[in-house]
């Protein structure tokens, strides 16, 4: 087996506990898109399937209730399979997911008037995006972009000679998606009916479990053995990549994803007597650390709209956008109305100020703080360093990008 494949079933060694990863409802999915379009060519659904994630692993899953309808072809009287059916439980792994044991549930249709094409649909349980700010659109199933690629991916890796015929129709359900989405914020964000479809790596991290924020701590305190005497923290794997880019003099070390946990990573970051500390992150969890939070998390606290909104007015965004900011859910909403008007560098730059002032009442003078921004794609956007530099060594880290 090579190096970047995996398997959906426990190892043969019982990971310890409160550290075993998961699956996302994207990959999960993907395994299920891509086991029914089998079943179209073969005539049977397999019990198990190989899926590659949007991170490059390939991934056995298992897969339950596959079957496949017949029709008649009117073009030489033979059967055709026209329809397959099959399902993947989502396993989370240890964190503490509403979405565990959730059935992502595929149905995939021929489209004889489609050759090519890859038509993404939305089933019951799968919730409907009915406000701005997620970068979705309107109406459509709230399924995220980073999904809707692997999954297109998965399946025209195995359904290639159906589609120079045919198109596909893949429809995404979830049985109890709507009871799972009442666990969740999806409705205070406009997210209605069902569950979101999501993930950016296929993999799910026990971000909320104790071994998670050890494994942070542990990571910060090898950072502050550096020479550099730096450690760069980020929200996940793709601001890690951003700020890996931005700061390409530093080692891998010295970047630590920590989730949700910064006041562990701050903490972590004193005790150690790391000089510096970096911070990448995405306008979300950004305004959550600028209004305060130290635990970011979704289910912790709302993000403070009002906040965004005199920032917003702050760089010369007029009252009408403010106050639409101030009745929306979500930051990105914030981001997006302040880059229409072409004041997106300047808003999330005074955003990075204001991590930086917050930051700064918690940790005085024990670190100096930059902050880099970037926007959903991993571009660079923005960054604020702080005046308070004991050391005169802070990191080197460009202007942005014109």
């Amino acid at each position: 087996m090579s190096a970047n494949k995996a398997a959906a079933q426990a190892p043969a060694e019982k990971p310890a506990r409160g550290t075993r990863t998961g699956f996302t409802t994207g990959a999960c999915s993907a395994a299920a898109a891509r086991a029914a379009v089998l079943g179209l060519l073969h005539g049977h659904v397999p019990e198990t399937v190989e899926c590659l994630l949007p991170n490059g692993q390939l991934v056995t899953f298992a897969v339950t209730d596959g079957h496949v309808q017949t029709e008649q072809d009117k073009a030489n009287a033979d059967e055709r399979c026209c329809a397959a059916h099959a399902v993947v439980v989502k396993d989370a792994g240890d964190d503490p997911d509403c979405t565990d044991k959730a059935r992502l549930t595929v149905d995939v249709r021929l489209l004889p008037d489609q050759p090519g094409a890859v038509v993404l649909a939305g089933g019951p349980g799968v919730g409907v995006v009915t406000l701005p700010g997620l970068g979705l659109e309107l109406g459509q199933p709230a399924i995220n972009p980073v999904p809707r690629r692997n999954i297109e991916a998965n399946v025209r890796a195995v359904g290639a000679s159906l589609l120079e015929r045919y198109g596909l129709r893949i429809t995404i359900s979830v049985p109890q998606g709507e009871e799972m989405a009442k666990k969740t914020t999806n409705a205070r964000l406009g997210i209605l009916g069902g569950i979101s479809i999501l993930g950016t790596t296929g993999i799910v991290l026990p971000y909320s479990t104790a071994a998670f924020r050890a494994s942070v701590v542990q990571g910060v305190h090898v950072a502050g053995t550096l020479e550099h005497s730096t450690v760069v923290l980020t929200t996940g794997g793709r601001t890690e990549t951003f700020a890996m880019r931005e700061l390409p003099h530093l080692p891998p070390t010295a970047f630590v994803q920590m989730g949700d946990f910064l006041r562990y990573a701050l903490g972590a970051a004193v005790k150690a007597g790391i000089r510096h500390v970096v911070i990448g992150g995405m306008v979300g969890k950004l305004t959550k650390i600028a209004q305060g939070e130290t635990i970011t998390h979704a289910n912790r606290a709302e993000v403070n709209t009002d906040l965004l909104a005199d920032i917003a007015a702050s760089v010369g965004a007029p009252e009408a956008v403010c106050a639409a900011i101030r009745g929306n859910e979500t930051a990105r909403f914030a981001g997006e109305q302040m880059d229409a008007l072409g004041l997106g560098e300047a808003f999330h730059t005074a955003l990075a100020q204001r991590v930086i002032s917050t930051l700064r009442e918690r940790y005085p003078d024990q670190f100096t703080l930059q902050v880099l921004v970037c926007d959903f794609d991993g571009k660079r956007i923005a960054q604020a360093g702080d005046s308070t530099q004991p050391n005169n060594d802070t990191p080197d880290i460009p202007p942005p990008h014109p």
